[in-house]
């Protein structure tokens, strides 16, 4: 009988663009300042992709994990691109960073959830690593956000940012090690909260689609910031209740990076300290399927991660689509 095998983390990368957008930028557009932006988010800067798009960033992030990490692409088994703005609808913006990488071997596919993005992929790709079919899976969340920012909406051109992380799975017969456990959730009715209503065959582009504003996100943000609240301190705490986790034995939880009153209520309900949470919204600002890889990828290579270390990650994102994950770290 095959052992059971568990998805752990190999490798990590990232890339965000030079240009930086700090909260003076936005004073100087919009009727706001740097006070507010950062009390009420904890936002300082956040990167803008000027020339590229999706598939750009995304495919820095990949190389940047290969070069870290010594990784030949040829020896990829697949890639698995989470992204609400992909380069086109097809082909899709796996298939043209595998191309750009190089990963002649490798199938792959894209992921819409959001800003759950990274969540969901990694369940998936630990998926096919514990089919014992593939060795090595790429799972990179990555996001142009400001190609569908309307900036001059305060209430959501200040929020994000652009940027891309990878993360490498391999597969462990160490059940201690790796993916243990997510809890994941969609509902659909939060459909009217947060959404972009032009380019698909709903609302396809047309002269009066563009007229309207149709083809920029769109947020309710007190409604959304309600479910977020209590979506992803609840199931983050009810992953460590069914693992039977209490918040001294968690290194991190690793969030995503919407809004730091969001991510205090989270660690609040989990029992966890401020100095338990990766933080770099400040820097990043929210770049939706990026910002828990991007968190992982930033404290490893600070020395703040050691094999062994239990994290739960938790998102929420729209659709709505939110939930968390069980890792234990495996990088030396």
């Amino acid at each position: 009988m095959r052992r059971r095998l568990n998805a752990r983390i190999t490798g990590v990368g990232m890339y965000v663009p030079d240009e930086i957008l700090d909260n003076k930028f936005f004073e100087k557009i919009l009727e706001t300042n740097d006070e507010w932006i950062r009390t009420r988010t904890g936002i300082q800067e956040r990167r803008r992709l000027n020339s590229g798009a999706t598939s750009d960033l995304a495919t820095a992030a990949a190389k940047d994990l290969m070069e870290k990490h010594d990784v030949n692409p040829e020896d990829l088994d697949a890639i698995i691109v989470a992204t609400v703005t992909p380069d086109m609808f097809f082909p899709a913006t796996a298939c043209l960073v595998q191309d750009k990488i190089g990963a002649k071997k490798a199938w792959g596919y894209d992921l819409s959830a959001a800003c759950s993005g990274f969540l969901f992929g990694l369940q998936s790709g630990a998926a096919l690593i514990e089919s014992g079919n593939f060795k090595k899976v790429m799972v990179i969340g990555a996001d142009k956000m400001s190609a569908i920012v309307d900036y001059s909406d305060r209430n959501t051109a200040i929020l994000f940012g652009d940027g891309a992380s990878a993360v490498l799975l391999e597969p462990t017969e160490d059940e201690s090690l790796g993916l243990q456990d997510s809890i994941l959730r969609t509902d659909g009715s939060g459909k009217d909260f947060l959404f972009m209503k032009g380019g698909g065959s709903l609302n396809p582009p047309t002269h009066e689609t563009i007229d309207q504003n149709m083809h920029v996100l769109f947020q309710d943000g007190k409604a959304v910031f309600k479910v977020a609240v209590k979506g992803m301190a609840d199931v983050s705490y009810e992953l460590m209740q069914k693992n039977n986790l209490n918040a001294d034995d968690i290194a991190y939880l690793v969030p995503h990076q919407a809004n730091l009153r969001i991510i205090d209520a989270t660690a609040e309900r989990m029992g966890v300290t401020r100095d338990k949470v990766m933080i770099n919204i400040d820097k990043y600002g929210n770049t939706t399927a990026a910002t828990i890889p991007l968190c992982l990828t930033e404290y490893y290579r600070a020395g703040k991660l050691k094999k062994g270390d239990k994290l739960i990650l938790a998102a929420f994102g729209a659709g709505f689509t939110w939930g968390a994950s069980y890792l234990v770290w495996s990088l030396d």
